[in-house]
């Protein structure tokens, strides 16, 4: 019997707990069924704080998910994030035999190992093993090898990995709901298969996925993954910065950073004022505008200068042809793009969600970017991997072995 053309993505963030559920027709377009997100509580900073909350949060967002789509939600893809998940690159060689007229596909898995044989801490799982390009006695970008002829192949791969147990409490977490994780994927990974298209990631782009507790960013470049990674810092701390220098409850600081923020200290002039109501927790406020954007504006600064450092450190930022690409909640902030054009000084867009139909206008929102990318790298990993025993290697890696 065939499998089913419906997939379930989930993203469990430190903000919100999204289910969406997606179709894929026959076209290979996806058509959006039904979503259900809830309020996170037992979540901090993308990971699994109190189990048992946060399991409350994503049985509430799983019903409105099965009502909404018609459908009982049994597998589901799993979204992982956490400042602990780091990204590599690795290149493995190997020499292929004297007598041996082509290259097989047991020289592809042979160089594929020893690219992933890198040494990881102890404590931390493989999450992606992504290949990057082959080369055949020194014939760069080679697609496919098998049945070339050659001497020596090699193979640079991009590994990201993180902490096992971190991992291990957010995949007991959904099982216990309980839903069966079908694989788990890095959130920009996810995200990068709607945001952006076939040319984005052979000119280059960089993704930057701005959450209410973590930015998670993925670049590309010549069509590959050539850079990834997670900074523990998201729009919750631009909230707590302005309750901590505004004097102001955070409930309050949330509400000021929507309605009035900007990351554009520009879009204030000298002398405007917001006017902040007294209620029964609350005596009331009066704060410069400007005020509110100079400190938005830091706080983004020092996130987006972080990113910078680390794409320096590898000369990735001259290879972004199609510039950044802004996505999450937090990059709904006015002003954020601008901020980010300057420190990066490329081009920057937000992102638009594309080749989906159904509830149309809730998915344009770039706070679903990666719940709905899930859906797409289900459909592609479908059509990429064998029918049977897809995923045994990932419980293997993440729980060594059932």
């Amino acid at each position: 019997m065939a499998r089913s053309s419906i997939y379930v993505g989930l993203e469990i963030g430190t903000s919100k707990i999204c289910v969406v559920v997606g179709e894929v027709r026959s076209d290979g377009a996806i058509k959006i069924l039904g979503v259900g997100h809830h309020p996170s509580a037992g979540v901090r900073k993308g990971e699994i704080v109190d189990a048992e909350t946060a399991q409350t949060c994503l049985h509430d967002a799983l019903v409105k998910a099965e009502d909404r789509s018609d459908v009982m939600v049994k597998n589901v893809f799993l979204a992982v994030t956490g400042a602990h998940i780091e990204g590599l690159n690795n290149r493995g060689t190997i020499r292929v035999a004297d007598d041996q007229t082509e290259i097989t596909e047991e020289d592809l898995e042979e160089v594929k190992e020893i690219a992933r044989d890198v040494s990881l801490p102890k404590e931390n799982a493989y999450i992606h093993s992504i290949i990057q390009h082959y080369y055949v006695d020194g014939q760069e970008k080679v697609l496919n090898p098998v049945g070339m002829l050659g001497q020596t192949l090699e193979a640079d791969y991009h590994i990201i990995h993180g902490v096992k147990t971190r991992i291990q409490n957010a995949i007991r977490c959904v099982r216990e709901v309980p839903l069966e994780v079908e694989d788990i994927v890095f959130g920009p990974i996810a995200a990068s298969q709607v945001v952006l298209n076939r040319e984005a990631k052979q000119q280059g782009a960089l993704l930057i996925d701005i959450g209410g507790g973590t930015t998670d960013y993925v670049c590309y470049s010549e069509g590959a993954v050539v850079a990834s990674g997670c900074i523990g810092v998201g729009g919750d701390h631009i909230t707590n910065d302005l309750s901590m220098v505004l004097k102001i409850p955070l409930a309050r600081a949330e509400r000021l950073k929507v309605e009035h923020g900007s990351a554009n200290v520009n879009h204030s002039a000298e002398g405007d004022v917001i006017d902040l109501e007294a209620d029964s927790h609350f005596a009331g406020s009066k704060i410069e505008k400007r005020l509110v954007s100079e400190i938005m504006a830091a706080r983004l600064e020092e996130l987006f200068m972080h990113v910078r450092e680390n794409l320096d450190a590898e000369g990735l930022l001259e290879r972004l042809g199609k510039g950044i690409y802004l996505t999450g909640g937090t990059s709904l902030m006015r002003g954020i793009d601008d901020l980010a054009q300057e420190i990066f000084e490329v081009p920057v867009q937000r992102n638009e969600l594309a080749s989906m139909s159904g509830p149309a206008a809730l998915f344009e929102n770039p706070q679903y970017a990666t719940p709905v990318g899930l859906i797409r790298y289900a459909q592609l990993l479908e059509e990429q991997r064998p029918r049977a025993g897809g995923i045994g290697g990932l419980f293997g890696r993440i729980f060594g072995g059932k």
